[in-house]
């Protein structure tokens, strides 16, 4: 595999922002690891950080690059600080970026396939979050989706704000005026659609602050009929 840690700038964004790449790579002779798939254009993961991280984190705390080795999937993880992936109302537009943007400059640098059945979106907490808001705004693009502890709600006002302090830098005042940001919205408005739908994965941890918001959601997603696990 490779490890490409790519600094760009970012029209949208106008700033020099970073995401880290893993690349397949056709290997005889690697020990521990089995590298034997390979294409012209790679089947892609975008896998998209929780709130107080950066790009850099799957590689740190787990086995991303040894999980996907003999996949022939080539991961793309961006940075978005602590936007929760959303066109900010008093900040950058991050949701433009990662949606619109990254794939395409993704796809400029490295041999990534634009095919929706090629394309996988997941992440953990802010990243489960926002990879479901990807995959059900722009279910033509993707074909699963993957919430790890997702903040599934995360439009609603936090009880204690300096845990969370972006809150009205991404909303704004008025927060409820924002259906695109809302999953649950979201989530309708692609099981009535009549193009094509993501399949949908969810986890949670039944010790998780957001258990409660995960529970409710797996209910409204099994009545949608949309493709769930």
């Amino acid at each position: 595999m490779a490890l490409i840690q790519c600094h760009f700038f970012s029209d949208v964004l106008q700033l020099s922002t970073s995401m880290t790449v893993i690349l397949p790579q056709q290997t005889r002779h690697q020990i521990g690891m089995q590298n034997n798939t390979f294409a012209d254009k790679h089947p892609t993961l975008y896998l998209l950080h929780g709130l107080s991280d950066d790009d850099s984190i799957w590689l740190r705390r787990t086995s991303i690059e040894r999980y996907v080795a003999s996949t022939g999937l080539a991961v793309v993880m961006p940075q978005v600080h602590r936007s929760f992936y959303a066109d900010m109302a008093y900040g950058n537009k991050y949701w433009t970026f990662i949606s619109e943007e990254l794939p395409s400059i993704a796809r400029s640098f490295f041999p990534l396939s634009a095919e929706r059945e090629d394309n996988f979106v997941a992440g953990l907490s802010m990243g489960g979050y926002g990879a479901f808001k990807w995959a059900l705004s722009k279910p033509e693009s993707f074909a699963a989706a993957a919430s790890l502890s997702g903040a599934m709600n995360g439009m609603r006002a936090p009880e204690d704000p300096d845990r969370f302090p972006d809150y009205k830098l991404i909303y704004g005042d008025k927060p409820e005026k924002n259906r695109e940001e809302d999953l649950f919205w979201l989530m309708e408005q692609c099981a009535k659609s009549e193009g094509p739908k993501p399949m949908l994965y969810q986890c949670c941890g039944t010790e998780d602050f957001l258990y409660e918001d995960n529970v409710m959601f797996r209910e409204a997603c099994k009545q949608s009929g949309l493709d769930y696990t």
